[in-house]
């Protein structure tokens, strides 16, 4: 998968080597589709491999496929990290070699350590520059995630906190005393490690999601985090403050001070954490989409620019709607759709696609809370 090709044109590159972009690329096989690439900025489930330790995946991974039956986490028709790890909740680092051995299995074109600088569509072809090389394809499927790609705006101060998704493990953390701004599913995960290690804990949320009343993990937290929050030592430890904004942070001489927006003011000796999302990386291609008033890009029903056709966006950012794909069982359903409108235009039958049908559909009543999913 590092190997370097002197290759120039594609029908299709794909921007990305998570779990968007390797499962795409997947359908795009299924559809006849052979002349594309994968183009990944550092390595194969890299993103997935960058949680802290001890972070879990909120959905769990069940061995059903012996009964027809999809593994929520699951990429492809016929994989199962259930099967492949033998864990019902993985870590970020065993789902990352899981995708690894996929990506092995299905043999897919890959090429690591590649950052694509910028895309531009000149004529009927996209001109995708990386930092070595400048390729050309008639499509382009952006799927390079969120999670490398940290929200470091919000608040006044929001630079002094240090976001979850940059600390390798709780562990390792020092103090005894955190706030953690942000009370979905990343500012529950941290609370809970920290917890069980017998840290105090104050944790802030705008909303309430711990009392939303949904049972979309999109929404409303998990039953998997509403389950680690009846522990113990989480109740013992936790403090939670729920409708309570924060106004803006600031470092004190021996600590940091977090003022909400009623004027109260909480310190600890630490930075604190901040748990409230990603910007996602569709926004190093926002030129080439529309946007929807809610910032995100807007697509057509096939998941393509609505002004550049021929780019498609794929992942937890794709929006139709109030339907939001954030978790990988949600935005799985995309893949054949990509991979048929692709096919169609290339002039491919695509027939082995009717296999993902069942992907295709969309959920009833879909809606985000705007904040971090873990995913």
């Amino acid at each position: 998968m590092n190997t370097l090709t002197s290759k120039k044109d594609y029908d299709v590159i794909v921007v990305g080597g998570g779990a968007a972009g390797l499962g795409v690329s997947i359908a795009l096989t299924h559809a006849g589709i052979e002349d594309f690439i994968v183009l990944e900025r550092h390595t194969v489930g890299l993103s997935f491999a960058l949680w802290p330790a001890e972070t879990r995946f909120i959905t769990p991974s069940f061995p059903t496929n012996s009964i027809g039956m999809l593994d929520l986490n699951s990429i492809a028709i016929g994989v199962s990290p259930a099967y492949s790890l033998e864990v019902e909740h993985p870590t970020g680092l065993e789902y990352a070699q899981h995708l690894q051995g996929v990506a092995r299995y299905f043999q897919l074109p890959i090429q690591e350590n590649t950052e694509v600088k910028r895309v531009t569509k000149i004529g009927d072809d996209f001109v995708v520059d990386t930092t070595d090389d400048t390729l050309r394809a008639k499509h382009v499927i952006w799927a390079a995630g969120e999670f490398q790609y940290p929200r470091l705006k919000g608040f006044e101060g929001i630079e002094l906190c240090q976001h979850t998704a940059t600390i390798p493990s709780y562990q390792n953390l020092e103090g005894e005393d955190f706030i953690i701004v942000g009370g979905y599913e990343s500012g529950v995960d941290a609370a809970y490690h920290l917890s069980q290690r017998g840290k105090r804990v104050r944790l802030f949320d705008k909303n309430c999601p711990w009392k939303a009343e949904s049972s979309d993990p999109s929404v409303a937290l998990s039953t998997y985090s509403a389950e680690r929050m009846r522990k113990q030592w989480f109740e013992e430890h936790v403090e939670l403050y729920p409708n309570t904004p924060i106004q803006f942070v600031k470092k004190l001489d021996e600590s940091y001070e977090v003022t909400t927006h009623d004027g109260k003011t909480f310190q600890s000796p630490v930075p604190p954490l901040m748990a409230g999302g990603f910007d996602g990386s569709h926004k190093l291609v926002a030129d080439l989409f529309e946007q929807r008033d809610d910032g995100f890009p807007l697509l057509n029903e096939d998941d393509e620019s609505t002004s550049v056709s021929g780019m498609f966006l794929c992942g937890p950012t794709v929006r139709h709607d109030n339907h939001v794909f954030c978790f990988i069982y949600k935005f799985r359903q995309r893949f054949a759709v990509v991979a048929k409108a692709i096919a169609t235009s290339l002039g491919l039958p695509a027939e082995e696609l009717e296999i993902y049908r069942m992907w295709g559909m969309y959920l009833d009543d879909l809606t985000c809370c705007g904040e971090e999913c873990v995913c």
